[in-house]
């Protein structure tokens, strides 16, 4: 699951992989995953931006199980003809190519929290030529200072998340002095900003059945669902 894996501009499976820093001075770096076209295909593909989790501290976006899901998109979006690609060339005509009209951002656990803190704001200033077309945060970060009663239980932790682990992890990521109320995890918290009026794309949240902190993401989703006019929840 955390095994790193390997560029290859090649394709394999119908996908391949490369990497575009964004920022040079922060080393600000994404991981592209292009699925194959034909020759003659110009049509535009959507973007889809994920945020990978780990409580703000550990994993990395080159890990195995990242890997599977999003070589699985990218081959869902178009699978065709075998392709190689021309290393300097090729990732700008890729961008060309993508449609910065349908761009999906998507994040897991901590990474649920970025989205949000990228959608609440960009809905209130001008992206042109950039539209967020929808966002999906998976059973995102949301907490309290107080304790869930899954929270106290611990009914549902495992050898690679438990409720100390947690803590740990919100304590070295928020700034020092902050408690879970800080904005960035807590939603309702009297530091963070109102959503209502705010203008959002589709949202939909979707929270795990088995997760530690199942009752505190879900309660925080109810109140987002209250402020937002367009939502959806999805249990699994």
């Amino acid at each position: 699951m955390s095994k790193r894996v390997e560029l290859h501009e090649e394709f394999i499976n119908g996908v391949a992989t490369y990497d575009l820093t964004i920022n040079s001075k922060s080393g600000i770096t994404v991981r592209v995953y292009e699925p194959e076209r034909k020759s003659n295909d110009d049509s535009k593909f959507p973007i889809v931006l994920h945020f990978h989790g780990g409580g703000f501290c550990i994993s990395q976006y080159d890990w195995a199980m990242y890997y599977h899901v999003y070589t699985k998109f990218a081959r869902m979006a178009r699978a065709v003809d075998r392709r190689i690609r021309d290393k300097l060339a090729e990732p700008d005509r890729e961008l060309a190519r993508s449609d910065f009209n349908r761009v999906f951002l998507i994040g897991d656990s901590s990474g649920g929290n970025l989205v949000h803190a990228v959608v609440a704001p960009a809905g209130e200033v001008d992206l042109s030529p950039v539209r967020l077309a929808g966002a999906v945060p998976v059973h995102p970060g949301f907490v309290r200072s107080v304790r869930s009663e899954s929270e106290k239980r611990k009914e549902f932790e495992t050898p690679f998340l438990t409720v100390d682990m947690v803590d740990k992890f919100l304590a070295m990521a928020l700034p020092r002095g902050s408690t879970k109320d800080h904005p960035i995890t807590c939603l309702m918290g009297e530091a963070a900003p109102p959503l209502s009026g705010m203008k959002f794309p589709p949202y939909m949240v979707a929270v795990a059945e088995n997760d530690l902190i199942k009752e505190m993401r879900l309660g925080l989703t109810i109140w987002i669902m209250k402020r937002l006019t367009r939502h959806v929840i999805n249990m699994s």
